[in-house]
């Protein structure tokens, strides 16, 4: 049977994941910030897409930075399924950050941080960091090593610290530059059809890795 990643949402979080659409498709539209072709899809193909990062949860006081955020997928989407963890949202384009930090305030995230700049060259420290068809895993994961801090208290039901993101299309070569860069790295996927169970889904997957 399909999960459902709205299942454990309360009302309060899916009326601002509603809200985060309708904000998202109202700016999409005067900034590229997503595809103009999604923007009738944007709950299905962007906020259901972002929070299949949702089917392990993310720990209360662990830092999570977005690499590439764009639109803010998934910072935004995160930061409200997750609302004790602390999300940074980094992108080199100023305007989808100025984009993202205006969602943050008018949705009332306080979790919720922007970093305009490289990912390469954020200065801080992170305990996850997460990704929506930004980058090789190689450069992801070098990106997030870089900054990586050990996480005290991992309870069950959460990721291992490391890297969560969604990629499509055949990963072969990009696992075998990943392990070939980086030793001992153990990384899992799952397919996003069989567990979404939506059309759109098939191709795409949940990747994680970690040490």
């Amino acid at each position: 049977m399909p999960w459902d990643p709205l299942a454990d949402v309360p009302p309060a979080g899916r009326a601002t994941l509603a809200a985060f659409a309708r904000e998202l498709g109202q700016i999409g539209r005067r900034v590229n910030l997503v595809s103009p072709a999604t923007l009738p899809e944007i709950e299905e193909r962007h906020v259901l897409h972002s929070l299949a990062l949702a089917r392990r949860a993310f720990p209360d006081g662990a830092t999570v930075i977005d690499l590439g955020t764009g639109g803010g997928l998934p910072a935004v989407p995160l930061a409200i399924r997750f609302p004790g963890i602390r999300v940074i949202a980094i992108d080199a384009v100023s305007k989808k950050i100025e984009a993202v930090r205006l969602f943050a305030r008018r949705l009332g995230l306080t979790n919720l941080d922007v970093w305009a700049g490289r990912a390469e060259q954020w200065p801080g420290e992170a305990h996850y960091a997460v990704s929506r068809a930004t980058a090789p895993l190689a450069d992801l994961w070098g990106w997030f090593s870089r900054v990586q801090v050990p996480l005290a208290d991992v309870p069950e039901g959460c990721w291992t610290p490391g890297l969560v993101c969604l990629k499509g299309g055949d990963l072969t070569d990009e696992i075998a530059a990943l392990h070939a860069a980086f030793f001992g790295l153990v990384v899992e996927q799952e397919p996003l059809g069989p567990l979404l169970g939506q059309p759109y889904f098939e191709g795409k997957y949940l990747v994680t890795v970690h040490c």
